[in-house]
Parts: structure tokens; C-alpha cells; sequence
């Protein structure tokens, strides 16, 4: 089941308004001959990690979320364990990230558990492989310091549990006026997290 938020709209740069988004071929949607995964509008990079991690067709969820969250829609889904949400939310995050510009964080992904954080990130690594996307879960229970030199060595993507998202941009947020910022927020079951980093963010802003 896929639900829009009421006022969905799409997402723009309006933090870097000279920044120019990654340009690939537009699919035709409409046109019946393109099946499988590339009628969803997926960019050939990720169509070929898909293809050789042996997909061939995409579930309901995919099916009915990959088009709208690439074209920047706010969106909610629901589906049951082993349908394929990871790629749901995933290949359309990977789909913004220009591999040619500046490493930087670009998506982060919120996840409830420390173990999720681990699967989340191995999955969008594979997704992304031929893009060259660089992933890094942070989580507690490890020292957040080499949690951090690792996102220093450059990363697209932040796989993170609430409470070490919040210290992370807590700790680095002197940076973010250097970058273009975070151009997407998705993960499983994102409501709580969600709600915690809201919550985390405005204790500490004072």
C-alpha cells in the first residue's frame, strides 16, 4: 500500500540554487516495450547492479513507489517483511547522487536498529556500485570518533540510527554550510526515527 503525505510536493535545491543535477537519459514511460526494472525510470548504472544481483522483475512496492520518489515525492508505503522495501526507498536515493560532483552526504537514511543499519548499508552499497557510492553506517554501542574519520574520508550516503544521527550533525553541523546539505531522508518504517531525530534536533538547537 502506497500513501502520499497531504501536502507532498517535490523536493528542490533551493539550498544551492546553482548547483545543476545529475543529467541522464528521460525514459518513455508510456512506452510498452520497456519492462522489468526500466520502466520505472531507474538510471543504467543501477539497472545493471540490479541485473547482475539477478533481479528481473520489481515487486508491487517497487512497482508502485520507485517512480514517485524519483520524481521527488514525498511518499509513505507499506508492505510486509521480504517484499523488497530496501530497493524501494533505495535506487531511487542512489538515483540523485551525481557520481562526478563533490563526496559529500547527499542521503540519509534512518533506521530503528543497529542491525538494520549494517543490512541497509550493504544493500544500497550494491545497488550502487556502478555509480561508485560511498556508504557508511554510524550506530551506538561503537566510538562515534571512528565513526566520524570515516564519513571524513568522503561519503554519499549515512545509514544511521536516531540517536547517532543526531549526535553526528550535532558534532558536524559547523560543516554543513560547505556542502549542498542532505537531499533525502528515507528509511524503513520512518516513523519513529523520524519523530526522535525531530525531537533530538530541536532539544538541541535549545
Amino acid at each position: 500500500m502506497v500513501s502520499f503525505p497531504e501536502k507532498a510536493r517535490p523536493m528542490n535545491d533551493t539550498h544551492d540554487q546553482n548547483a545543476e543535477p545529475a543529467q541522464w537519459p528521460e525514459p518513455d514511460l508510456t512506452d510498452s516495450t520497456i519492462t522489468g526494472f526500466a520502466a520505472l525510470g531507474l538510471r543504467p548504472e543501477l539497472l545493471k547492479a540490479i541485473n547482475d544481483l539477478g533481479y528481473e522483475e520489481p515487486t508491487p512496492i517497487q512497482r508502485e513507489t520507485i517512480p514517485h520518489l524519483i520524481a521527488g515525492h514525498d511518499l509513505l508505503g507499506q508492505a510486509a517483511t521480504g517484499t523488497g522495501k530496501t530497493a524501494a526507498f533505495a535506487l531511487p536515493a542512489l538515483q540523485s547522487i551525481d557520481p562526478k560532483a563533490r563526496v559529500e552526504p547527499s542521503v540519509l537514511v534512518l533506521v530503528p536498529t543497529r542491525e538494520l543499519a549494517v543490512q541497509v548499508s550493504e544493500a544500497m552499497f550494491k545497488y550502487g556500485k556502478e555509480l561508485g557510492v560511498k556508504v557508511v553506517p554510524i550506530f551506538g554501542g561503537q566510538p562515534i570518533q571512528r565513526q566520524l574519520q570515516a564519513l571524513d574520508r568522503g561519503v554519499h550516503v549515512v545509514v544511521a540510527t536516531p540517536g547517532r544521527a543526531i549526535e553526528w550533525i550535532a558534532r558536524m553541523s559547523w560543516r554543513f554550510h560547505r556542502t549542498r546539505g542532505i537531499g533525502r531522508a528515507v528509511g524503513p518504517a520512518p516513523e519513529r526515527p523520524l519523530a526522535r531525530c525531530a525531537w533530538g534536533a530541536r532539544r538541541w538547537q535549545g
